[in-house]
């Protein structure tokens, strides 16, 4: 029995196996998992001796369900009676099987089939680490449906709310704006749920809400209905628990797929500031704004000093440390400022702040870098740094104007600052 369990940083897995082929698999996968701590044990008496004293340490545990000391799955009860999210691995499929243990409250039935079977094991231990973020809501007016719902969903380790009407849901969004996904009935009191899925859709986009419409209605045509007016999925009652938990997993997997894409599109991988196409765009809605307001605005162009000596004698590792450590000083110092990377050592702001407000708050910044270690043997992290400040007009001619101010504060020497 493998008992060394680790640090906190890492999730602990028990892994109840007894085929040496399979410990293989797991093994191998698990190397490639450094956020997973994997503690064999080959026999239900080796795991009841490993819960009883460690139960706590343990995040998930994957299970054989046919084990020498536990033929008939024993050992599934054992898990689930330390309260422990329980993926079940099994060599063969049993219908009937399966759905008692889904609703025993195991994680998800796994058939050993092909590697791909594993890797999916492996992705439910990835969503029950996010899961616990993840909120969803329930509007159903019928109790056992709710119950039922909430029975399949818990052992995910979601947050589950309850809503008995539309207008109990509608009340409940409004007052928790961080539900990710919302299950919705069809039929209900007041507002049924297509009506509920038309009127959030005016509202929140597919991003921000996951909507999974839910029916008993035999009409083939519902499902195409809730989805053209906004839900993402649908699914007929009476439903099985494998279907509800594949529908929702896949659900969630797409919508983070989806913002991984918009952080991509609109962050700087690097520094994770604005890139260039983000920075245009937000910096001409507030230029728009600050116009209808008559509100003055100050545009800055910074570059970092003697950026390519750092890469030339350093390394380009060297380079890119600076320009982390810059972008956490910068954002820090400007928390309500528009900020971005344009490109390499350049980087821009936008700010409502004038011109001898934001040199004082540059030339703290300036000084708080001076001291910043980022890459051993670097020279010290300087930046110049050229304000705008006046009336908004067209983005590329305030930062035209800024950037001559910039390189004027190049002629005097860098590490300062230079406006009009």
């Amino acid at each position: 029995m493998q008992s060394a369990i680790q640090s906190k940083s890492q999730r602990n897995i028990l892994v109840i196996e007894d085929s040496p082929m399979v410990l293989k698999i797991l093994e191998r996968l698990f190397r490639n998992e450094p956020d997973f701590q994997p503690v064999f044990c080959a026999s239900l008496a080796e795991a009841q001796v490993m819960l009883e004293t460690s139960a706590g340490l343990f995040f998930a545990a994957i299970v054989d369900l046919n084990l020498p000391d536990a033929p008939n799955g024993e050992i599934v009860d054992l898990v689930l009676g330390f309260a422990l999210p329980c993926i079940v691995l099994t060599g063969s499929y049993n219908e009937e099987r399966r759905d008692q243990l889904l609703l025993k409250g195991v994680v998800d039935y796994v058939l050993k089939e092909s590697q791909y079977a594993y890797e999916y094991a492996f992705r439910l231990l990835h969503r029950l680490e996010s899961n616990s973020a993840v909120k969803i809501l329930v509007a159903e007016d019928s109790e056992a449906a709710r119950n039922y719902i909430r029975h399949i969903l818990t052992p995910h380790r979601y947050q589950i709310i309850d809503a008995v009407d539309g207008e109990d849901a509608l009340r409940t969004l409004k007052s928790q704006p961080d539900i990710d996904l919302f299950l919705v009935d069809h039929r209900m009191p007041g507002i049924c749920g297509f009506d509920l899925v038309k009127m959030l859709r005016q509202k929140m986009k597919r991003h921000e809400l996951i909507i999974i419409g839910l029916s008993a209605d035999a009409k083939g045509s519902l499902s195409a209905k809730f989805i053209k007016h906004g839900a993402d999925d649908f699914l007929r009652k009476p439903f099985c628990p494998e279907e509800l938990n594949c529908r929702v997993i896949s659900s969630l997997e797409r919508r983070d797929m989806v913002r991984a894409l918009r952080q991509a599109a609109q962050f700087d991988a690097l520094t994770g500031l604005n890139n260039r196409r983000a920075f245009y765009e937000q910096a001409n809605q507030l230029l728009h704004r600050a116009q209808e307001n008559a509100d003055n605005l100050s545009t800055v162009m910074i570059d970092l000093d003697h950026f390519k000596r750092i890469n030339d004698e350093c390394g380009h590792a060297s380079g890119d440390a600076a320009l982390v450590a810059f972008s956490r000083a910068f954002s820090d110092a400007f928390p309500e400022a528009l900020l971005g990377r344009l490109g390499g050592e350049e980087f821009a702001m936008i700010s409502p702040q004038d011109a001898p407000t934001l040199s004082a708050s540059l030339d703290r910044l300036r000084k708080q870098c001076q001291s910043t270690q980022y890459a051993a043997g670097a020279p010290p992290l300087s930046f110049s740094a050229g304000i705008h400040y006046g009336e908004p007009g067209d983005l590329e001619t305030l930062l035209h104007q800024a950037d001559r101010s910039l390189y004027e504060a190049k002629k005097q020497g860098r590490g300062c600052n230079y406006w009009v």
